[in-house]
């Protein structure tokens, strides 16, 4: 019967996505107006070096100012946390890589979800607590999948059991060059997650939880750059599903951009008597009504 459920969702969500109505645009294609810029080791909306750019009605990383990387991870943050939507972005990798950066760094970067808010990353903290749609370039040289699923600070169940590794492979083509990828992500609370490359599903998983350490017992909170504080306060929720958060782009150390980057919201006001409901909604919010 769920998965009967599921694909009754999956279809409806296809609809809705074909006549194009009540979608957000999250980027305006002009500035970085209601996105938040948090970069490790750096304060809390500073621009560091112009990472963050627009350009062509485009969201660049660009690494143009830099010398060499530092290990300055960085992520940007849409201003609004949601709980079940679709979103719908493009993205493209572009040329070489920036000195200094990771090995595993190489056309690599993601889409970070259900994630802690960007004011409340610790200074030095490397990555958010979050889900992250894991975007991986083809390197020329053979199979690399991208839409995988990484998962600092958080534990998810997939195929009926536990999955506590870092990174979890999708079953993606492999994108080679500097070409433009079409991504989606389904996310309907801490239910279930669908992450989709050029329109195939390549994961599904279930059952999104705070846990398992920030990466593993090795790379743990403080290696993460969490303070002492931050730390005690994830430790604390081990366990608590995951609802809802924020929605980051990442900066990982390889130069990237993201265009038509745009959100359908399903969470909202269910009752038909209200001047606010939409049939997209399928997470009621009572509290949204209006009338």
């Amino acid at each position: 019967m769920r998965l009967i459920v599921l694909t009754l969702l999956l279809c409806s969500f296809s609809s809705f996505a074909q006549n194009n109505e009540q979608w957000e645009n999250l980027f305006n294609e002009k500035n970085l107006d209601g996105w938040d810029i948090k970069i490790a080791g750096r304060p809390l909306n500073e621009n560091y070096k112009n990472t963050f750019v627009v350009k062509d009605k485009m969201l660049r990383v660009s690494y143009d100012e830099y010398e060499t990387f530092e290990e300055k991870y960085g992520h940007l943050y849409y201003k609004t946390p949601y709980t079940a939507y679709i979103l719908d972005y493009e993205y493209r990798f572009l040329g070489n890589q920036t000195p200094g950066g990771a090995t595993w760094n190489v056309r690599n970067s993601g889409v970070m979800y259900h994630s802690q808010s960007a004011a409340s990353l610790s200074y030095n903290q490397n990555f958010p607590v979050s889900l992250e749609m894991q975007l991986l370039g083809g390197l020329g040289n053979g199979p690399r999948h991208t839409g995988n699923l990484c998962t600092p600070g958080t534990i998810v169940d997939m195929n009926g059991g536990l999955r506590m590794e870092h990174c979890i492979d999708s079953d993606s083509k492999t994108y080679d060059g500097d070409q433009w990828v079409k991504a989606r992500l389904i996310v309907y609370g801490d239910s279930i997650a669908h992450q989709i490359i050029e329109g195939d599903t390549v994961l599904t998983f279930e059952k999104m939880k705070v846990g398992g350490n920030f990466v593993n017992k090795e790379n743990n909170w403080e290696k993460g750059g969490f303070s002492k504080e931050a730390a005690s306060f994830w430790e604390k929720l081990e366990g608590t599903p995951l609802k809802e958060g924020y929605i980051a782009l990442q900066a990982e150390s390889h130069p990237i951009d993201f265009r038509n980057i745009r959100l359908l919201n399903l969470k909202g006001c269910m009752d038909p008597k209200a001047i606010n409901f939409l049939p997209q909604f399928k997470i009621n919010d009572k509290q949204a009504c209006r009338y």
